[in-house]
């Protein structure tokens, strides 16, 4: 809290010296510009026979004598000044008094000496003071200097009270209970010690963005009581040389003062990155920063217990060296929350927010899946900014619904108004992929379709798996590929023309048609092998090329064959399905267009309503 209010002063006292420096310059400027009307306004000395003639013309009015130098100054009726020197005689003070001019003699002589003498040294005292004012900013300047090469770290000191804890957390139990071992360790060493375990010198948090990698530090620096440091990685690098490697340095040094403490490093990759990367060599400031934290880490005094913790969603451009026993010992993944996870998050989210009874966050959880604890937070604050944009209480179902769309296909352009024939067209696409992912046995269920523009996309077909799904089977790819073509098979069927609206499906499944050939091996023409190795970015210090082909041209041509196979086939098991259900596409085309969203009860019952009906003929061509 000290820390806290030191950084609150600063500014005040930097303000302070701001107005006194502002103040100085002012009061220059004033003096020498009163000087120069001074000195422009100096009253002309006269002869003492004309000031006699002017007395005797009852024109003076005033009059200042000046005993010591024989001198006076007097003032006419016009308001103009003179000087003059006089010889003094017995009847002089009776003419001055007989034609009415007020006489002071001698008035505050030392107050004139005083106002003479600051005039004259005035404009050196200023001088003076500024000189001085500007040998402080150097100082501070030179201060300045000398802190860059300390350590930004933020000190959390044992005993402050944090708000994170670990009951703060949820979805990643797993995580929780490894750190939890550390906390424990720092709590009660003695137990571990006895039995001759040494805790991990470092802790690297690794998974995707917003799976909670920064909350769990944050919720360790509540649970464990002691010294908690943590920083950035970003933080450490500078575009000075030898600034980053003096920080690292700092930070271990304030860190072992403490004895047992934590050290948080977020966004490690920034520090960590694989050395030797680049075109140009590999000895730059980063780097430099890295050997330090290299051998930091693995110079620790036997005597103070500091554990490094650091967070990254790219472990695979880190340093080797930095992933060795010695430095970070335990590598957690910190993954994506599974259904049970995801209602665990969503309970610590809805505290504080008034949600309807007829809320189920099992329901919630079942229809978000692949979202993170960060995703699942946007979810609820949105649904709460909906209730209240539309002035409810309580957040209801169709709150976290549009909440649910919001994040997954982008907000509702109401703005984006489509023609009557082209909301007909999308109305065909999506319920092309609807009925075609309804009609095959290993595809999702449909949860949602609808022809409301979002994001970029003119209309979507949610399906939601029943559960979570860790692997996908060669079944389940064909099944995706055979329902992205849906979309692009009803607009032929139904229009006898096809449009642009089907690029992405296209790309998505010729992006899933090459992983099925050239990555999960399930080809039966080109058999189990990897085509391809990863591309390397060259920033990484690895290869040069963007693509590695590993193949020769032969094997390139027929995996170009394969692919087109593959998308073909699926291409006319889906035809054949919609040739089928052509009325039903019709039927359910017409609904939707007048509805513009249907839920997954509504989408099935028409469905099945329309499969039923009796005496329906397909059409065969539709007009727009």
């Amino acid at each position: 809290m000290e820390k806290k209010k030191n950084t609150e002063k600063k500014p005040i006292k930097k303000d302070w010296r701001t107005y006194v420096w502002y103040s100085l310059t002012a009061l220059m400027v004033g003096l020498i510009i009163s000087t120069y009307v001074q000195g422009s306004n100096v009253a002309k000395e006269v002869d003492f026979s004309r000031f006699l003639t002017l007395v005797s013309s009852n024109s003076i009015t005033e009059v200042v004598i000046q005993t010591k130098n024989q001198s006076l100054m007097a003032t006419t009726k016009d308001g103009s000044s003179f000087k003059t020197y006089y010889v003094s005689y017995p009847a002089f003070v009776d003419e001055l008094r007989d034609s009415g001019v007020v006489i002071k003699v001698n008035p505050s002589d030392s107050g004139w000496f005083w106002g003479m003498l600051l005039q004259a040294f005035l404009p050196f005292i200023l001088i003076a003071l500024l000189w001085f004012f500007i040998f402080r900013q150097a100082q501070g300047i030179n201060g300045q200097a000398m802190q860059f090469g300390k350590s930004k770290a933020v000190l959390h000191k044992k005993g402050e009270k944090v708000k994170i804890t670990f009951n703060d957390v949820a979805g990643i139990d797993e995580a929780k209970e490894e750190l939890s071992e550390i906390v424990d360790f720092l709590k009660n060493p003695k137990k571990y010690q006895d039995i001759g375990a040494k805790i991990p010198k470092g802790v690297l948090l690794m998974g995707p963005p917003g799976t909670g990698k920064t909350l769990l530090a944050k919720a360790i620096s509540g649970e464990a009581d002691v010294p908690f440091f943590s920083i950035a990685g970003s933080d450490f690098v500078e575009m000075v040389v030898g600034v980053g490697a003096s920080r690292v340095r700092d930070l271990f040094a304030k860190a072992k003062k403490e004895k047992n403490c934590l050290i948080f490093v977020d966004e490690i990759d920034a520090v960590g990155r694989h050395r030797g990367a680049g075109l140009g060599g590999g000895h730059d400031e980063r780097e430099q920063t890295l050997n330090q934290l290299l051998v930091e880490m693995d110079g620790f005094e036997t005597e103070n217990t500091i554990i490094v913790i650091a967070a990254t969603n790219r472990p695979d451009i880190l340093d080797p060296a930095l992933l060795r026993p010695g430095r970070f010992d335990r590598q957690i993944v910190v993954d994506k929350p599974d259904i049970k996870g995801r209602e665990a998050i969503l309970g610590i989210h809805s505290k504080g927010k008034k949600l309807a009874k007829d809320i189920s966050l099992a329901t919630i959880a079942r229809r978000t899946p692949g979202f993170t604890g960060a995703d699942l937070h946007n979810l609820m604050n949105e649904s709460a900014l909906l209730a209240a944009r539309s002035n409810k209480k309580v957040i209801s179902t169709k709150h976290l619904e549009e909440a649910t769309d919001r994040i997954m296909a982008g907000p509702e352009r109401k703005s984006k108004m489509l023609t009557n024939k082209e909301k007909k067209i999308v109305a065909y696409h999506e319920m092309g992929h609807a009925i075609v992912a309804a009609e095959i046995p290993d595809a999702d269920p449909v949860h949602k379709v609808s022809i409301l523009p979002r994001g970029m996309a003119l209309g979507y077909t949610l399906q939601l798996p029943v559960e979570d799904k860790h692997l996908i089977s060669k079944s389940e790819i064909l099944a995706n590929i055979k329902i992205l073509m849906g979309g692009r098979i009803a607009e032929d069927l139904t229009f006898k023309e096809i449009t642009s609206g089907a690029s992405n499906d296209i790309e998505r499944a010729t992006k899933l048609a090459r992983k099925y050939v050239c990555e999960y091996g399930m080809s039966d023409r080109l058999g189990t092998r990897k085509y391809g190795s990863t591309n390397e970015n060259v920033f990484l210090g690895k290869s040069y090329s963007n693509q590695n082909q590993d193949y020769s041209d032969e094997t390139a041509r027929l995996i170009d064959e394969e692919v087109q196979t593959i998308i073909s086939f699926c291409y006319k098991e889906a035809e054949s399905i919609l040739q089928q259900n052509q009325h039903s596409l019709d039927v359910l085309s017409e609904m939707i267009m007048e509805k513009e969203v249907m839920d997954a009860d509504e989408f099935k019952k028409s469905y099945e309503e329309s499969k039923q009906s009796i005496g329906a003929s397909p059409k065969e061509t539709v007009s727009v």
